[in-house]
């Protein structure tokens, strides 16, 4: 049984060694990218073409004020933003009337759907409100939990100079908006994990679709695709609205322009659930990619190797094996974490990921533990294809 656990403890190691290295043959092309949007950047007035921002709430998250001040204060000539909630008095739209009321130059909308129409992905129906009501041909969707940098509409924008483009997404760093273990262990995931998978994802197939905390599309392609209510039964709408614009045969653009995703999940119970319900819905949308998952994680490989080893005995060979797995996640981590998405906390990449790792392998085995989730105080259930339907 021994040399049953080492072998699978080995191979563990090697599958996670070769996505480690798949991610670092990414990393120039991403760097290069970087650079050339930079460039682009300073150039005045360089492509800024009109924008319509949607900001779908629900309830004022604890620092919702901060957050939507830095979407006020871009350095772009011409955009308009619209915010919408299921109820007018939501405490989300009274948070974004706060706002508004400093920057009147920028032009504002408050939307409200009162729930209809009824679809399982109550985000959907605030999309297809906020889409009626757009001025302006490129819609850029950014959840309520992320903060941005002044320059970050000019680099959404830079994407669609390309006329092919359909549709873009920027990768984020987590941040723990009010510190907390859990809450740091879940935004080194964002950092690192995350960014790492959607780096190889490219690498191998190119990009088939888009993150959440941004997002942006062509008008053009919403409509074709049959405007966002194709998304209204999925839990990962994100993915959905990314995926059918490839499938459009348009191209779908990861920007080198990194984002800061704030976790709100400072709780253990609540980060977990969490992830976990990340987790589930991946394991739906994308089966076959999500069962693969299991093989890019490193260090329960590097445990089992070693326990295997010393249970041999050879304990020196499971400590390489484990001392193996440590440094392809801490090079993950300088990699991806810090020269990528630009993290600058040295305790997250360097400590805490290499814990994170070990709990994104048992989140992964989690995720095929039944097929209900909770969200938004809800309990829904996944089925084939990643489309939901309230729990019975």
């Amino acid at each position: 049984m021994s040399y049953v656990f080492l072998g699978l403890g080995l191979f563990g190691l090697l599958t996670s060694t070769v996505f480690a290295g798949m991610v670092l043959a990414a990393m120039p092309r991403f760097l290069r990218e970087r650079r050339e949007a930079r460039a682009a950047l300073v150039a005045r007035p360089g492509f800024t073409p009109p924008l319509t921002l949607f900001k779908p709430l629900h309830g004022a998250d604890p620092g919702l004020e901060a957050y939507l001040e830095t979407f006020f204060t871009q350095d772009y000539p011409q955009y308009e933003i619209l915010f919408c909630a299921r109820a007018a008095d939501d405490a989300g739209l009274e948070t974004a009337r706060r706002v508004a009321a400093r920057h009147k130059r920028i032009p504002v909308k408050f939307l409200s759907t009162g729930g209809e129409p009824d679809y399982i992905n109550d985000k959907v129906i605030s999309m297809e409100k906020m889409a009626a009501e757009a001025a302006y041909d490129i819609f850029v969707i950014s959840d309520s939990d992320v903060r941005v940098t002044k320059d970050y509409l000019r680099a959404v924008a830079l994407a669609f100079a390309d006329e092919s483009v359909g549709a873009m997404t920027c990768p984020y760093r987590g941040v723990a908006a009010e510190g907390g273990w859990w809450a740091r262990l879940e935004a080194v995931g964002m950092s690192v994990e995350m960014t790492a998978g959607v780096l190889a994802a490219r690498m191998m197939e190119g990009m088939q679709f888009v993150l959440g905390p941004t997002m942006a599309f062509r008008r053009s392609a919403i409509r074709e695709m049959g405007g966002f209510k194709v998304t209204a039964a999925y839990c990962a709408d994100d993915f959905v609205l990314g995926n059918e614009t490839y499938k459009l045969g348009r191209k779908v653009v990861l920007s080198s322009h990194a984002i800061d995703h704030m976790v709100l999940n400072a709780s253990f119970a609540a980060s977990i659930k969490h992830q976990v319900r990340w987790m589930k819905s991946t394991r739906f949308s994308r089966p076959k990619g999500h069962f693969g998952t299991a093989l890019t994680f490193s260090m329960a490989f590097g445990i089992l190797a070693w326990i295997a080893a010393a249970w041999m005995g050879h304990p020196w060979w499971g400590a390489a094996c484990f001392a193996w797995a440590m440094a392809t996640r801490l090079g993950l981590a300088v990699a991806v974490g810090r020269m990528a998405v630009q993290d600058g906390s040295w305790l997250g990449l360097l400590v805490l990921y290499p814990m994170r790792d070990l709990m994104g392998f048992f989140f992964w085995a989690a995720s095929y533990a039944g097929r209900r989730v909770l969200w938004r105080g809800r309990v829904f259930e996944l089925m084939p294809g990643g489309k939901m339907r309230a729990s019975r």
